[in-house]
């Protein structure tokens, strides 16, 4: 055999072998349908409850935290009232920005007034970036300029 031909059949050869490892590696989700099929297998779950064992536990089957059901309370409202667009991220951002009760904290506020103005001008990309950063800036720049002597 020559050198050439050695050299092309190695490195075909790793190519296999790198191919058959990465085929190999699970993704997450994988992972997760392989141990949840054990699971079942090993409690003999058959037909419905094997069906319903298999949805809690391939949606991981833990308590959502306070965020993440605050987040589908509010899509399933916006759904409800079949919001699109810029009307349903509105309300989202209203609905996510609550703590439970329903004034808004200063910087929210502002954070909604400067959006606001941005979206009247019309701004989009750099400009409203620029726009937002000087517009949430506004109050501390004036204490700034007054306080550090810029």
């Amino acid at each position: 055999m020559s050198l050439i031909h050695r050299l092309a059949t190695m490195c075909a050869f790793a190519a296999l072998i790198s191919l058959s490892a990465q085929a190999q590696e699970l993704t997450a989700q994988q992972q997760r349908m392989k141990s949840c099929n054990a699971q079942a297998k090993g409690k003999d779950l058959k037909g419905e409850e094997r069906q319903a064992f298999m949805k809690d536990c391939l949606s991981g089957g833990e308590e959502l935290t306070a965020q993440q059901e605050k987040m589908r309370t509010c899509n399933r409202t916006a759904s409800e009232r079949k919001l699109k667009g810029d009307e349903r991220r509105g309300f989202m951002s209203d609905c996510l920005s609550k703590d439970g009760g329903d004034k808004l904290s200063s910087q929210q506020e502002k954070m909604k007034t400067c959006n606001r103005e941005a979206s009247d001008k019309d701004l989009k990309g750099d400009k409203r970036q620029e726009f937002m950063s000087d517009c949430l800036r506004a109050d501390r720049g004036e204490r700034r300029s007054a306080a550090g002597g810029r």
